[in-house]
């Protein structure tokens, strides 16, 4: 016969790669805001000026661009806020180029998400969107097609890359997360050598 009293069932701790209980930085949030800001009208204006004067197909690949630069920060920023610091440490410890500096992105990975998913994703988006419209428009004054279905096709098509891409990058992302984080460590490598160069 089984024991009719109740067995205490076992709690299983889950272990984050992140520290927990982050203090709000106020700082960073005004920087972040100001950068978005400053980064929004520059690129818009940029992308504006250069759409006045080009044809529809170099649109089009500009808008292109635009949707894969919004997919691959997506990537980035997904795989900061998941990959593990531990090994790293072992990188760092033989120092290999790009383990300091993927320690440092995931140790600030809510800054590095928020600057990649949120500023430049909808930089990107917002983009995107004003380009897709400059292209409906040439569209229908080209060669005179309906403006509704035009705008509706542009919209729809912009739509379903970006989320299919990002759907795709975050797949990517979580099933390679340290493996992207390394190349992106290895690439700010570049630059920290090269200001510790110019600094000596």
């Amino acid at each position: 016969m089984k024991d009719d009293v109740p067995q205490k069932r076992k709690s299983i701790k889950v272990k984050s790669n992140h520290t927990p209980n982050r203090k709000v930085s106020v700082s960073w949030i005004i920087t972040t805001v100001l950068l978005t800001f400053f980064l929004s009208v520059t690129i818009t204006v940029v992308t504006s000026s250069l759409l006045d004067s080009v044809p529809v197909t170099v649109a089009l690949l500009i808008l292109l661009c635009i949707v894969f630069l919004g997919i691959v920060f997506d990537i980035f920023g997904i795989a900061v806020t998941t990959a593990a610091e531990a090994p790293f440490h072992a990188m760092a410890t033989n120092r290999v180029k790009g383990s300091t500096e993927a320690i440092r992105m995931i140790r600030n990975a809510e800054k590095v998400s928020n600057f990649c998913n949120d500023v430049v994703g909808d930089i990107c988006g917002i983009v995107s969107g004003a380009t897709g419209s400059f292209i409906a428009t040439e569209l229908v004054t080209n060669y005179s097609l309906s403006k509704l279905l035009t705008s509706l096709f542009v919209t729809g098509a912009v739509s379903a890359i970006t989320v299919g891409g990002k759907a795709l990058g975050k797949t990517l992302a979580i099933n390679q997360c340290n493996q992207f984080v390394f190349y992106i460590g290895k690439f700010l490598a570049l630059f920290s050598f090269r200001t510790k160069k110019s600094r000596k």
